[in-house]
């Protein structure tokens, strides 16, 4: 176990003292959990294996599964990959720093633990006040997956951090909750046509305003044998400890589908919990309930959706029934992140 150093940052007030601090460990290859706007990052000098390879042990992450680059400023990317297209420039333009993460072809500096053997890379700029001064003052690009055992919940307080990590790094920045609450979007700019590898706070219709044309690769429905250009595509991710059952259809449909499966787990001695919003949270009364927020808000659900699902694991549930979104602009990150988080176990009414 490792003594980890627990640095609780103000986000009104930065204290440059204990950035420092995490700075220099990141400088001398050590590991750092820190804030972003999508969920917690757990960083590490991507120029160093050494450094690289504490991140998969202290997540239990597999070592096919390949990491993002985070940058400080634009003008990093150009040791890091072989060249910008025009293009990508123009998401950079639109979109950095945020939630979104460009694939392009990387050069030689970079470890292969990094990109999992392939011949590209995975970067962003965080907007995150806090990432952003971090990665500034390491002075080296940082890798960052998110910040939790490996499967878990991603996490999007120090709350969580704390929970997963704490003893297996050498530090970590507490400093609130995430904004957006979803990984960034990863969209994949080596081909003929920009392809969302994953979606995330950057939606197609959004980055459709800046580009002619964004495909979504058919890796992101669950197919077998999909090669991971991006990370979190190949492995069960997002998983609480309780099994989770996604229900999809009418929202009437939906609830009595629910009600009478929870029924059914009950009389198998199971306890039941359940996952809706706040339109349908009147249809349900003994089962132990949690709203993502409305539908109609779906930046709150967003960010709730990790908190529910690791709020779970502190109740006696076993069995999780969660009601769907509608697959439109950000309700596809909320559903690739549930459906992910329920093993692709989905129920249709």
């Amino acid at each position: 176990m490792k003594n980890t150093m627990i640095i609780e940052i103000d986000l009104e007030n930065i204290a440059e003292e204990e950035m420092r601090k995490a700075a220099e460990i990141l400088k001398k290859n050590g590991t750092v959990a820190f804030p972003t706007e999508t969920v917690y990052g757990l960083g590490a000098n991507a120029l160093s294996q050494e450094a690289v390879e504490k991140i998969f042990q202290a997540k239990g992450r597999p070592s096919d599964n390949p990491l993002i680059v985070h940058i400080a400023k634009v003008e990093d990317i150009k040791s890091l990959v072989k060249q910008v297209p025009m293009e990508a420039e123009a998401v950079m333009r639109a979109f950095w720093p945020g939630p979104l993460t460009i694939v392009l072809e990387k050069t030689e500096i970079l470890p292969e633990s990094i990109t999992a053997g392939l011949s590209t890379v995975a970067i962003r700029m965080p907007a995150h006040p806090i990432a952003a001064k971090l990665i500034e003052m390491a002075e080296v690009p940082v890798a960052a997956p998110s910040a939790n055992i490996s499967g878990r919940p991603s996490p999007t307080t120090g709350k969580h951090v704390l929970e997963d990590l704490k003893g297996r790094v050498d530090a970590i920045i507490i400093g609130g909750s995430c904004e957006v609450g979803v990984e960034s979007t990863v969209l994949d700019m080596t081909g003929g046509v920009p392809t969302i590898l994953r979606p995330g706070g950057i939606t197609r219709e959004m980055l459709l305003k800046v580009l002619d044309r964004v495909e979504v690769d058919t890796a992101l429905k669950g197919e077998e044998g999909a090669v991971p250009k991006s990370p979190g595509m190949k492995y069960t991710h997002y998983a609480p400890k309780a099994q989770v059952y996604i229900v999809k259809g009418e929202e009437e449909g939906v609830s009595k589908k629910i009600k009478q499966l929870a029924n059914e787990y009950k009389q198998q001695g199971k306890e039941v919990g359940i996952i809706c919003f706040d339109e349908t949270r009147r249809y349900y009364d003994k089962e132990v309930l949690k709203s993502m927020g409305s539908r109609n808000e779906l930046k709150t659900v967003a960010a709730n959706l990790f908190k529910v699902l690791r709020a779970f694991d502190e109740t006696k549930v076993e069995v999780i029934l969660a009601e769907a979104v509608e697959e439109v602009e950000l309700g596809q990150a909320i559903m690739n992140r549930l459906t992910k988080a329920a093993g692709y176990r989905v129920i249709y009414v």
